[in-house]
């Protein structure tokens, strides 16, 4: 299985969490869907566990900070250096709401928004170095935007992490998509696309699953909506999906054979 235990390259997305207003029911959820399991949760930091995947890291879960806050999936950037990192978001004409803030020994964290409002986080790896497993069922697969305006997010964020963007064809990402991927070196990293009815705007997770029908039937049982059914794309089949707090979410599985 696909496994890590050093940082991250900069700019890689490299952890993703969830603020849940109940911990509890949203444990259960996702343990029932992505087959996860937890450990931490203590008090001195603030209730924050990690939810492990063959007992490797795979995502955080804390309390909801802001109930006025939309449940939602955070997707964290690997970064070398936060502070310059949150220096040129601003620049860059994005806003950080969480200035660099050290989390104990586990590393550096920032809060921000692009000029399009998306909000998105950095991790500056400490004992804490992101994801340890991905690619496998229960762990992280893709990360993507979809966004209003797709030209000036691929300015934005190029001048953050220095992404380039390579453009899909139609044929590959379906007719009147506008989709590209971007890296910061030979592999892609992630996706950035127009926002549309179909899909959700900002910035989503997409989680390995062993079968995506299987997936989807576990979170409509366990009260969560399906926004797109399984679909065969060159990837894998997927779905995007919502828990019942109302954060999407992507799953991917195999292509049906």
């Amino acid at each position: 299985m696909p496994t890590r235990d050093t940082p991250w390259p900069n700019g890689t997305p490299c952890w993703v969490d969830y603020g849940a207003s109940d911990m509890e029911a949203t444990k259960a959820f996702y343990a029932a869907v992505l087959g996860w399991e937890y450990a931490g949760g203590m008090p001195e930091f603030g209730g924050y566990l990690t939810a492990l995947r063959n007992g490797r890291m795979a995502a955080g879960m804390g309390p909801q900070q802001d109930p006025d806050d939309p449940a939602r999936w955070t997707t964290y950037f690997a970064a070398d250096d936060a502070a310059a990192t949150a220096a040129r978001i601003a620049q860059a004409g994005g806003t950080v709401v969480i200035e660099p803030m050290q989390v104990g020994p586990m590393g550096t964290m920032v809060i921000a928004l692009d000029p399009q409002g998306n909000p998105f986080g950095l991790w500056q790896a400490g004992i804490n170095t992101g994801v340890q497993i991905h690619n496998e069922p229960g762990a992280l697969a893709w990360n993507e935007a979809m966004v209003d305006d797709t030209a000036a997010a691929k300015e934005f964020y190029s001048a953050v992490f220095g992404f380039t963007f390579a453009q899909m064809s139609a044929e590959t990402a379906g007719e009147g998509m506008d989709y590209a991927m971007f890296s910061a070196g030979a592999n892609p990293l992630g996706g950035l696309g127009a926002a549309d009815s179909s899909m959700p705007k900002g910035w989503l997770t997409c989680f390995s699953v062993r079968s995506a029908e299987e997936a989807v039937a576990t979170v409509e049982a366990k009260g969560g909506t399906v926004t797109m059914p399984p679909t065969d794309t060159p990837f894998g089949r997927f779905a995007i999906v919502e828990d019942p707090w109302g954060a999407p979410f992507e799953v991917m599985g195999p292509t049906a054979s």
